[in-house]
């Protein structure tokens, strides 16, 4: 019983590493874009395309739409062993980028490796997690999402003295942690839930049967539910988690903190929260408690972080409270739930497809405002785009309040069976 505990939590361990490289990419990025702007003499428009390119957006969109269908066919195991492999070639792009096109390339093969990455890992996390503890689980995720970026942040500062060579470190410092997890990775076995469903698969395509996940996942009712549900809770929250990874040291600019090392060290602060609010909040109570209530009083807290941002006299006393308000949001809020959720609604034989469409919509809606974000805020200032942050916060929040299904406790084989029916729906009949 030890031996299996400890190995359930060794693979949640390695996998979850996708979320820490995935946010420290997006961190990485966001401390050193003023640099490589000054560097390579980039308009505000060309910073903002080079953000919708990354991890942040559009990169991991492209790689979402990949590694889920993927996932699904050829096991989760087949993603977590060559993801990395991706993710480093483009990281050390980054790392000796000399011309523009050296830093948009690494950018790109980052984002299209942690898009194909992080939706599995949250599937095989869930699908390997002991229903009694499965937030707990998944919570192991997050927290490494939310330990990425207070590193980074803290390791950036310490390294603002080199300028641009200390944002190189910083991505180096990435290249290393992504070959030590797909090391480790290289010893994991598939997810057992997986394994079963891909032998269904193989007798029911035995007999004439062909699944075609993506013609079930869209034409089902209760998929294309579970589909906008999601989105409403997820992609309208990252809108504005999603600015704020990769632009909130410009807010803090436009704030009236001029100081590289002091918007750093608030970022440090708001991720540190966030690390504690996980850890003692979503991983402690997201198996015990009403669900619906944790995630509305994150999401309350998310909103009154940008209300006072928006609407209070910004002084320093007002940042921190900011920080420390949307820190703990984010620990109990949003993602978290995000990623229980979607793997909880949805099917085994296309569940991490459906990560993918999800991650897909989401980082797409980020990146269209990434690109218009600097300009946005340059010539308009905090009010403007806090308004826009609101509007989405308050969206997110009564969606998910609504909407949020009543799966704690229960078997993913059980939520399936009440979500679909038994047997599942059978798929489409093709001619061999």
């Amino acid at each position: 019983m030890t031996t299996t505990k400890l190995g359930g939590w060794k693979a949640t361990i390695a996998v979850s590493m996708s979320n820490y490289i995935e946010a420290g990419s997006i961190i990485a990025l966001a401390t050193s874009l003023g640099l490589w702007q000054e560097y390579f003499g980039f308009t505000n428009l060309a910073v903002g395309l080079v953000a919708a390119l990354s991890a942040n957006a559009f990169g991991a969109a492209l790689g979402a739409m990949i590694g889920g269908p993927l996932g699904d066919r050829y096991g989760r195991k087949f993603i977590y062993t060559y993801d990395l492999i991706l993710y480093m070639i483009g990281t050390a792009f980054v790392i000796f980028a000399v011309a523009p096109w050296m830093l948009v390339l690494g950018v790109i093969l980052t984002g299209i490796a942690v898009g194909a990455g992080v939706p599995v890992a949250w599937t095989y996390i869930a699908e390997e997690a002991p229903s009694e503890d499965r937030a707990k689980h998944v919570g192991t995720a997050q927290f490494a999402w939310s330990l990425a970026p207070a590193l980074v942040f803290l390791f950036a500062t310490f390294v603002v003295p080199l300028g641009l060579l200390g944002s190189r470190i910083v991505f180096a410092h990435l290249f290393v942690v992504a070959f030590i997890t797909w090391w480790v990775r290289r010893g994991l076995s598939e997810s057992h839930t997986w394994k079963k469903s891909d032998e269904e698969r193989r007798a029911s395509e035995a007999t004439g049967i062909k699944r075609r996940n993506y013609r079930e996942l869209l034409t089902s009712s209760t998929n294309l539910k579970a589909l906008f549900f999601l989105i409403g809770v997820y992609a309208l929250w990252n809108l504005v988690a999603g600015q704020m990874g990769i632009f909130m040291p410009r807010v803090y600019e436009t704030a009236g903190v001029e100081s590289a090392t002091q918007q750093n060290l608030l970022q440090v602060l708001l991720w540190s929260f966030t690390v504690l609010a996980t850890w003692f909040g979503f991983m402690r109570y997201g198996d015990r408690v009403d669900r619906r209530l944790l995630y509305g009083i994150g999401a309350v807290l998310g909103i009154v972080a940008w209300l006072l941002l928006v609407f209070a006299h910004v002084t320093m006393p007002v940042l921190i409270l900011f920080a420390v308000l949307w820190g703990v949001s984010a620990g109990i809020g949003a993602q978290a739930f995000y990623a229980l959720w979607a793997a909880e609604m949805f099917a085994t034989r296309y569940r991490a497809s459906a990560q993918g469409v999800l991650f897909f919509v989401a980082r797409i809606v980020v990146g269209l405002l990434s690109y218009w974000f600097p300009t946005l805020l340059a010539e308009h200032g905090v009010p403007f785009v806090g308004m826009i942050m609101i509007g989405a916060l308050v969206a997110a929040l009564l969606i998910g309040v609504v909407g949020a299904p009543d799966t704690r406790g229960k078997s993913l084989e059980q939520i399936e069976e009440e979500r679909y029916g038994k047997p599942v729906p059978r798929p489409a009949r093709t001619t061999v």
